[in-house]
Formats: structure tokens, C-alpha cells, sequence
């Protein structure tokens, strides 16, 4: 990763540390900034450049490496994984249970989170 796209946490956000910096780093690979085979930073230099903990940035990568999205070696860092192709209804689905998961963060009911859609949708 050269030229690093600027990632950062917001400490007054309810969503946790990990998730925030995981949906950054998830976005920006799914969008194609980076690149199959970038290197993501070191966990201490991230950690350091986020004023975070090393454990937070390491959960970070853990997630994305669970989710397909990186793959880490000892001693050869974390890179994005190969592209890989995913339908349409599978993403969909990951981004409506993020929306769902951030909602209730922020103390929204199921109807609320209904009626938030609804909104959006015009309805």
C-alpha cells in the first residue's frame, strides 16, 4: 500500500475501535483502492498512527482474514486477498446486517430500523 488512503477511528462514535477501522479497511478493498496483493500496515505502526492498541488493529485484521478479504503470513505481513467474486445478494446482505448492527448501537428498536429503510426507500 504506497500511497495509504487516510484511515481514522472517531473515539465519540459507539461503534467499537475494530469495527470502525474494519469497515474502513473492507470498503476501501471492495471498492478496489486497494489492490489484491497490498500490503495493509504493520499492526504496530497502525496502531501507533491510530493511537490504538495493537490487539484492537490485530482484531481488525482477524476479521478481515475470516471474511476473505486479507490473508496473513509470519513474517509476510497482511495483504489484500486475491479478488474474488461475490453475488450481488451476499454483499447486499452484509452491508443491511452492518446497517442493523450500527442502528442498535446507537439504542434504535426493530421498528425504528424498519422505519429508517422505509424512509429511504420512499415508502
Amino acid at each position: 500500500m504506497t500511497d495509504r488512503p487516510t484511515l481514522t477511528v472517531d473515539t465519540d462514535d459507539p461503534t467499537p475501535p475494530y469495527e470502525q477501522l474494519r469497515r474502513q479497511l473492507a470498503d476501501l478493498i471492495e471498492y478496489g483502492v486497494l489492490a489484491p496483493d497490498d500490503r495493509l500496515p504493520p499492526l504496530r505502526q497502525l496502531a501507533a498512527d491510530l493511537g490504538l492498541a495493537v490487539g484492537t488493529v490485530a482484531r481488525t485484521y482477524r476479521e478481515l482474514e475470516s471474511a476473505g478479504l486479507v490473508v496473513s503470513r509470519r513474517g509476510g505481513g497482511t495483504r489484500v486477498a486475491a479478488a474474488r467474486s461475490r453475488p450481488p445478494a451476499a454483499v447486499l446482505h452484509e452491508r443491511a446486517a452492518a446497517f442493523v448492527r450500527d442502528a442498535r448501537l446507537l439504542g434504535a428498536d426493530d421498528e425504528q430500523i424498519r422505519a429508517a429503510v422505509a424512509a429511504v426507500l420512499g415508502t
